[in-house]
Protein backbone atom coordinates (compact mmCIF):
# COMPACT_ATOMS: atom_id res chain seq x y z
CA UNK A 1 0.00 0.00 0.00
CA UNK A 2 1.21 3.60 -1.30
CA UNK A 3 1.15 6.38 1.16
CA UNK A 4 1.22 10.29 0.79
CA UNK A 5 3.17 12.15 3.42
CA UNK A 6 1.20 15.64 3.95
CA UNK A 7 2.95 18.22 5.44
CA UNK A 8 1.62 22.16 6.49
CA UNK A 9 3.02 24.26 6.89
CA UNK A 10 2.59 26.87 9.88
CA UNK A 11 4.39 29.32 12.51
CA UNK A 12 4.90 28.69 16.36
CA UNK A 13 1.40 30.80 17.12
CA UNK A 14 -0.52 29.13 15.05
CA UNK A 15 0.77 25.42 14.93
CA UNK A 16 -1.51 24.36 18.24
CA UNK A 17 -4.32 26.22 16.84
CA UNK A 18 -3.95 24.70 13.47
CA UNK A 19 -3.63 20.97 14.44
CA UNK A 20 -6.48 21.27 16.88
CA UNK A 21 -8.39 22.85 13.82
CA UNK A 22 -7.62 19.33 11.79
CA UNK A 23 -8.18 17.11 14.24
CA UNK A 24 -11.74 18.50 15.30
CA UNK A 25 -11.87 18.37 11.19
CA UNK A 26 -11.80 14.63 11.59
CA UNK A 27 -8.00 14.09 10.77
CA UNK A 28 -5.99 12.47 13.77
CA UNK A 29 -2.25 11.35 14.32
CA UNK A 30 -0.75 14.69 13.33
CA UNK A 31 3.36 14.62 13.81
CA UNK A 32 3.61 18.61 15.02
CA UNK A 33 7.35 19.44 14.39
CA UNK A 34 8.14 22.74 15.90
CA UNK A 35 12.00 24.10 16.80
CA UNK A 36 10.45 26.57 19.34
CA UNK A 37 8.11 23.37 21.20
CA UNK A 38 11.48 21.26 21.41
CA UNK A 39 13.45 23.98 22.59
CA UNK A 40 11.07 24.41 25.78
CA UNK A 41 10.61 20.92 26.33
CA UNK A 42 14.56 20.63 26.25
CA UNK A 43 14.45 23.54 28.62
CA UNK A 44 11.78 21.72 31.37
CA UNK A 45 13.04 18.72 31.44
CA UNK A 46 17.13 19.22 31.48
CA UNK A 47 17.37 17.52 34.51
CA UNK A 48 16.73 14.71 33.12
CA UNK A 49 20.05 14.75 30.11
CA UNK A 50 22.91 16.19 29.09
CA UNK A 51 22.71 15.12 25.52
CA UNK A 52 21.14 16.16 22.83
CA UNK A 53 21.37 14.52 19.59
CA UNK A 54 22.62 17.51 17.43
CA UNK A 55 21.31 15.92 14.28
CA UNK A 56 17.96 16.64 15.44
CA UNK A 57 18.15 19.75 16.81
CA UNK A 58 19.70 21.33 13.10
CA UNK A 59 16.53 19.20 11.49
CA UNK A 60 14.10 20.81 13.39
CA UNK A 61 16.13 24.22 12.64
CA UNK A 62 13.84 26.84 11.93
CA UNK A 63 10.93 24.23 11.14
CA UNK A 64 7.08 25.02 12.47
CA UNK A 65 5.00 22.34 10.60
CA UNK A 66 2.23 19.66 10.82
CA UNK A 67 2.64 16.17 9.28
CA UNK A 68 -0.12 13.54 8.74
CA UNK A 69 -0.65 10.80 6.55
CA UNK A 70 -3.36 9.42 4.32
CA UNK A 71 -3.61 6.28 1.61
CA UNK A 72 -2.69 7.36 -1.82
CA UNK A 73 -5.84 5.99 -3.03
CA UNK A 74 -8.08 8.54 -0.79
CA UNK A 75 -8.40 11.30 -3.13
CA UNK A 76 -11.34 12.56 -1.12
CA UNK A 77 -9.65 13.25 2.17
CA UNK A 78 -6.91 14.40 0.33
CA UNK A 79 -9.24 16.91 -1.33
CA UNK A 80 -10.92 17.94 1.66
CA UNK A 81 -7.65 18.64 3.59
CA UNK A 82 -6.43 20.52 0.77
CA UNK A 83 -9.24 22.93 1.11
CA UNK A 84 -9.25 23.03 4.80
CA UNK A 85 -5.49 24.35 4.99
CA UNK A 86 -6.02 26.68 2.30
CA UNK A 87 -9.25 28.39 3.85
CA UNK A 88 -6.02 29.05 6.88
CA UNK A 89 -3.89 30.68 3.98
CA UNK A 90 -1.17 28.07 5.08
CA UNK A 91 1.09 26.24 2.39
CA UNK A 92 0.81 22.70 1.52
CA UNK A 93 2.95 19.99 0.14
CA UNK A 94 2.25 15.93 -0.80
CA UNK A 95 5.01 13.12 -1.33
CA UNK A 96 4.32 10.17 -1.88
CA UNK A 97 6.39 7.57 -0.01
CA UNK A 98 8.00 4.42 -1.44
CA UNK A 99 6.14 0.99 -0.58
CA UNK A 100 7.90 -0.43 1.95
CA UNK A 101 6.98 -2.68 5.02
CA UNK A 102 6.29 0.12 7.83
CA UNK A 103 5.05 -2.43 10.62
CA UNK A 104 8.64 -4.13 10.50
CA UNK A 105 10.90 -1.69 8.57
CA UNK A 106 11.97 0.22 12.03
CA UNK A 107 13.84 -3.45 12.89
CA UNK A 108 16.52 -2.60 10.35
CA UNK A 109 17.57 0.38 13.08
CA UNK A 110 18.41 -2.25 15.30
CA UNK A 111 21.18 -4.23 14.08
CA UNK A 112 23.47 -6.87 16.69
CA UNK A 113 25.98 -4.29 18.14
CA UNK A 114 28.98 -6.36 19.71
CA UNK A 115 30.57 -4.70 22.67
CA UNK A 116 34.20 -5.07 24.44
CA UNK A 117 35.49 -9.11 23.48
CA UNK A 118 32.71 -10.90 24.60
CA UNK A 119 29.17 -9.40 24.62
CA UNK A 120 26.60 -9.25 21.71
CA UNK A 121 23.49 -7.04 22.36
CA UNK A 122 20.79 -8.17 20.15
CA UNK A 123 17.31 -7.40 19.48
CA UNK A 124 15.10 -10.41 19.92
CA UNK A 125 14.16 -11.36 16.46
CA UNK A 126 17.99 -11.77 15.52
CA UNK A 127 18.41 -14.32 18.62
CA UNK A 128 17.93 -17.19 16.32
CA UNK A 129 20.48 -16.27 13.64
CA UNK A 130 23.03 -15.07 15.30
CA UNK A 131 26.49 -16.89 14.55
CA UNK A 132 29.11 -14.57 15.84
CA UNK A 133 29.83 -16.99 18.69
CA UNK A 134 29.94 -14.23 21.93
CA UNK A 135 27.48 -14.02 24.64
CA UNK A 136 24.08 -13.05 23.79
CA UNK A 137 22.59 -10.35 25.20
CA UNK A 138 18.83 -10.48 23.90
CA UNK A 139 16.28 -6.78 24.43
CA UNK A 140 13.50 -5.53 23.10
CA UNK A 141 15.21 -2.45 21.73
CA UNK A 142 11.55 -0.32 20.80
CA UNK A 143 11.01 -0.18 24.85
CA UNK A 144 12.85 1.99 26.74
CA UNK A 145 16.48 3.67 27.09
CA UNK A 146 19.20 0.79 26.97
CA UNK A 147 19.68 -0.80 23.75
CA UNK A 148 23.76 -1.01 23.71
CA UNK A 149 24.33 1.02 21.22
CA UNK A 150 24.96 4.45 23.15
CA UNK A 151 29.06 4.96 24.23
CA UNK A 152 28.05 5.26 28.19
CA UNK A 153 26.00 1.74 27.76
CA UNK A 154 29.25 0.63 26.06
CA UNK A 155 31.90 1.41 28.41
CA UNK A 156 29.97 -0.09 31.54
CA UNK A 157 29.73 -3.33 29.34
CA UNK A 158 33.49 -3.54 28.40
CA UNK A 159 34.35 -2.60 32.29
CA UNK A 160 32.21 -5.62 33.23
CA UNK A 161 33.67 -7.83 31.18
CA UNK A 162 37.03 -7.60 33.62
CA UNK A 163 35.32 -7.17 36.92
CA UNK A 164 32.15 -9.70 36.78
CA UNK A 165 33.35 -12.50 38.64
CA UNK A 166 31.63 -16.07 39.06
CA UNK A 167 29.24 -15.56 41.68
CA UNK A 168 29.31 -11.82 41.96
CA UNK A 169 26.24 -9.85 42.94
CA UNK A 170 25.12 -6.60 41.56
CA UNK A 171 23.04 -3.91 41.95
CA UNK A 172 21.87 -1.37 39.02
CA UNK A 173 20.46 1.63 40.01
CA UNK A 174 18.08 3.32 36.99
CA UNK A 175 17.73 -0.28 35.30
CA UNK A 176 15.54 1.12 32.30
CA UNK A 177 16.07 -2.18 29.76
CA UNK A 178 17.70 -3.86 32.46
CA UNK A 179 20.34 -4.46 29.84
CA UNK A 180 23.51 -4.17 32.56
CA UNK A 181 21.57 -6.99 34.88
CA UNK A 182 21.10 -9.06 31.80
CA UNK A 183 24.41 -8.43 30.81
CA UNK A 184 26.10 -9.77 34.57
CA UNK A 185 23.85 -12.70 34.84
CA UNK A 186 25.47 -13.39 31.24
CA UNK A 187 28.80 -12.47 32.66
CA UNK A 188 28.49 -15.28 35.35
CA UNK A 189 27.12 -13.01 38.27
CA UNK A 190 24.81 -15.30 40.52
CA UNK A 191 22.43 -12.34 41.29
CA UNK A 192 21.50 -8.84 39.81
CA UNK A 193 18.81 -6.14 41.15
CA UNK A 194 17.93 -3.45 38.78
CA UNK A 195 15.89 -0.22 40.25
CA UNK A 196 14.64 2.33 38.59
CA UNK A 197 12.18 5.26 39.48
CA UNK A 198 9.58 4.29 36.08
CA UNK A 199 7.18 1.46 37.19
CA UNK A 200 7.14 1.09 33.19
CA UNK A 201 10.64 -0.17 33.72
CA UNK A 202 10.29 -2.99 36.36
CA UNK A 203 7.92 -4.47 33.52
CA UNK A 204 10.31 -4.22 30.40
CA UNK A 205 13.30 -5.01 32.43
CA UNK A 206 11.41 -8.12 33.66
CA UNK A 207 10.42 -9.05 29.86
CA UNK A 208 13.89 -8.41 28.45
CA UNK A 209 15.53 -10.96 31.09
CA UNK A 210 13.00 -13.58 30.05
CA UNK A 211 14.43 -13.09 26.60
CA UNK A 212 17.56 -14.45 28.16
CA UNK A 213 15.75 -16.75 30.43
CA UNK A 214 16.59 -14.70 33.44
CA UNK A 215 14.07 -14.45 36.45
CA UNK A 216 14.12 -14.32 40.18
CA UNK A 217 16.12 -14.78 42.13
CA UNK A 218 19.14 -14.33 39.79
CA UNK A 219 17.00 -11.04 38.49
CA UNK A 220 15.03 -8.77 40.48
CA UNK A 221 13.82 -5.71 38.83
CA UNK A 222 11.33 -2.83 41.30
CA UNK A 223 10.48 0.39 41.27
CA UNK A 224 11.64 3.05 43.67
CA UNK A 225 13.54 6.20 44.52
CA UNK A 226 16.70 5.50 46.68
CA UNK A 227 17.13 8.29 47.51
CA UNK A 228 13.50 9.42 49.07
CA UNK A 229 12.47 5.98 50.35
CA UNK A 230 14.71 4.74 53.06
CA UNK A 231 12.73 1.10 53.72
CA UNK A 232 13.93 0.31 50.26
CA UNK A 233 17.81 1.91 50.19
CA UNK A 234 17.67 -0.08 53.47
CA UNK A 235 16.21 -3.28 52.26
CA UNK A 236 19.06 -3.46 49.10
CA UNK A 237 21.67 -2.15 51.36
CA UNK A 238 21.07 -5.25 53.67
CA UNK A 239 23.05 -7.27 50.46
CA UNK A 240 26.34 -7.09 50.06
CA UNK A 241 27.37 -5.79 46.52
CA UNK A 242 30.29 -6.72 44.58
CA UNK A 243 29.32 -4.38 41.30
CA UNK A 244 26.55 -1.34 41.40
CA UNK A 245 25.96 0.32 38.56
CA UNK A 246 24.67 4.10 37.81
CA UNK A 247 23.95 4.97 33.75
CA UNK A 248 21.81 7.68 33.96
CA UNK A 249 23.37 11.49 34.04
CA UNK A 250 25.60 13.58 35.48
CA UNK A 251 23.16 15.77 37.71
CA UNK A 252 21.24 12.23 38.88
CA UNK A 253 24.83 10.79 39.72
CA UNK A 254 25.52 13.91 41.31
CA UNK A 255 21.96 13.68 43.41
CA UNK A 256 22.57 9.64 44.10
CA UNK A 257 26.35 10.46 45.57
CA UNK A 258 25.15 10.81 49.00
CA UNK A 259 23.19 7.49 49.43
CA UNK A 260 25.28 5.41 47.15
CA UNK A 261 28.27 4.29 49.69
CA UNK A 262 24.97 2.71 51.38
CA UNK A 263 25.30 0.04 48.68
CA UNK A 264 28.58 -0.22 48.71
CA UNK A 265 31.56 -2.47 50.99
CA UNK A 266 35.19 -2.17 50.73
CA UNK A 267 35.48 -4.87 48.07
CA UNK A 268 32.81 -3.31 46.20
CA UNK A 269 33.20 -1.69 42.53
CA UNK A 270 31.08 1.45 41.75
CA UNK A 271 31.07 1.83 37.92
CA UNK A 272 28.73 5.47 37.12
CA UNK A 273 28.05 6.34 33.14
CA UNK A 274 26.13 8.79 31.25
CA UNK A 275 28.59 11.60 31.69
CA UNK A 276 29.18 14.27 29.36
CA UNK A 277 33.43 15.50 29.59
CA UNK A 278 31.94 18.52 30.40
CA UNK A 279 30.34 17.24 33.64
CA UNK A 280 33.24 14.68 34.54
CA UNK A 281 34.86 17.30 37.28
CA UNK A 282 31.27 17.83 38.55
CA UNK A 283 30.63 13.94 39.36
CA UNK A 284 34.23 13.45 40.61
CA UNK A 285 33.62 15.94 42.53
CA UNK A 286 30.35 14.59 44.39
CA UNK A 287 31.62 11.14 43.98
CA UNK A 288 34.27 11.78 46.61
CA UNK A 289 32.53 14.47 48.79
CA UNK A 290 30.48 10.50 49.24
CA UNK A 291 33.80 9.49 50.68
CA UNK A 292 34.80 7.73 47.55
CA UNK A 293 37.81 6.97 45.82
CA UNK A 294 37.56 7.50 41.51
CA UNK A 295 40.05 4.67 40.38
CA UNK A 296 39.99 4.89 36.56
CA UNK A 297 38.10 6.99 34.25
CA UNK A 298 37.47 5.66 30.82
CA UNK A 299 36.18 7.57 27.71
CA UNK A 300 33.70 6.80 24.67
CA UNK A 301 33.83 10.09 21.91
CA UNK A 302 32.22 12.79 24.41
CA UNK A 303 31.03 10.58 26.86
CA UNK A 304 32.88 9.50 30.55
CA UNK A 305 32.68 6.41 32.61
CA UNK A 306 33.89 6.38 36.47
CA UNK A 307 34.72 3.53 38.62
CA UNK A 308 35.15 4.12 41.77
CA UNK A 309 35.89 2.15 45.52
CA UNK A 310 35.08 2.74 48.74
Amino acid sequence: MAWLEITVHTTPDSIEDTAAFLTACGFEELLLEDQTQFEDFLEQNKAYWDYIDEELQQQLQGLCRIKLYLEETDEEALARLKALVESRGLPLTVQTLPETDWENSWQDNYPAVEVGQKLTVLPYWLKDTDQSGRIPVILDPGLTFGTGAHPSTQMVLEAMEALVKPGARCLDLGSGSGILSIAALRLGAEEAIGVDIDPKAEDIARENAAYNDLSAPAFTACTGDVTADKKLMDRLAATEYDLVFVNIVADVIIHLSPVLPHFLTERSTLICSGILDSRLDDVTAAIQRAGLTVTETKAKEDWRCIIAKK
